[in-house]
């Protein structure tokens, strides 16, 4: 697309201005801009958008927000353990996270999110991790979050510049909103209205949303509330369930022969990684 640069958006505006004013410390992965995500022809005052634009742009959304894959999941695949061995056992939910994962452009555009619930231990955060990851790479804006940890980010932010509303805009405004452990929170008047308005923006906004959750559907409602449990459903679609025994108590310290070496992830990264 050409763009005038007069004419450009206030991001765009805002990332050539950023560009211009850096030495170097925005430069383009693609060496084709000069780090502001538009090829410049000063000649016709004109811009075209370069191809890292839309990585500068989801960077631009999710900054202070929490949008990095933890270190305990940076090498999931679908091609090792733990994935592989749930591709044995529960081969329809690891087919429908695969599917979504190979249009996680097209989802994320639509709005449409994935929920995965069940048992503690049978890789519901792994499963959900391989979703931020895959959208992480095609260069949208990811912000991953347990719900404890945003609730008491959500209180942070009442006492900060900007405030709730800037948190809660920054919230809305991201690609995937990714929320593990849904009603592992202490539950309140507060608590609810503050989920309720951040399901309800993004609900309205057409943005997808991932979550996990160790609760049956009815047990959610009941926790949540109708209205914001009914908003997910119709941004996640139907609900993929995962059952069984806590797949990280099969690897247990006192199960392993005396003289044994454990291998950890950080030992050995083609080693088995742990479930969520």
């Amino acid at each position: 697309m050409i763009r005038v640069l007069d004419e450009l958006d206030e991001p765009g505006q805002e990332l050539l201005v950023r560009a211009r004013s850096q030495d170097g410390s925005q430069a383009c992965p693609l060496g084709r801009c000069d780090g502001s995500g538009f090829v410049i022809d000063e000649e016709t005052n004109t811009a075209a958008d370069c191809g890292c634009r839309r990585t500068r742009i989801a960077a631009a959304h999710t900054r202070r927000l929490a949008g990095r894959i933890p270190k305990r999941y940076q090498g999931v695949s679908f091609g090792r353990p733990p994935v592989s061995d749930l591709a044995r056992t529960a081969p329809d939910q690891v087919a429908a996270v695969r599917a979504f994962v190979r249009s996680v452009d097209t989802n994320v555009d639509a709005g449409r999110g994935l929920w995965i619930y069940g048992d503690v231990g049978t890789g519901k955060t792994t499963l959900a991790m391989l979703v931020s990851k895959a959208a992480l790479e095609a260069g949208r804006s990811v912000a991953i979050y347990s719900l404890p940890r945003l609730l008491s980010l959500l209180r942070e932010s009442m006492d900060t510049q900007g405030g709730l509303l800037e948190f809660m805009d920054r919230l809305a405004a991201v690609d995937l909103l990714h929320i593990d452990d849904l009603g592992a929170e202490n539950q309140t008047e507060w608590v609810l209205e503050q989920l309720y308005s951040i399901v309800n923006a993004r609900y309205e906004a057409c943005k997808a949303i991932l979550a996990t959750t160790n609760l049956e559907p009815d047990q959610l409602i009941d926790r949540l509330g109708e209205r914001t449990v009914s908003r997910m459903e119709e941004i996640c679609g139907d609900w993929l369930r995962l059952c069984g025994p806590d797949k990280r108590r099969e690897w247990r310290p006192e199960d392993i022969p005396p003289r044994t070496r454990v291998v950890t992830v950080e030992d050995d990264r083609s080693d088995r990684l742990p479930f969520g």
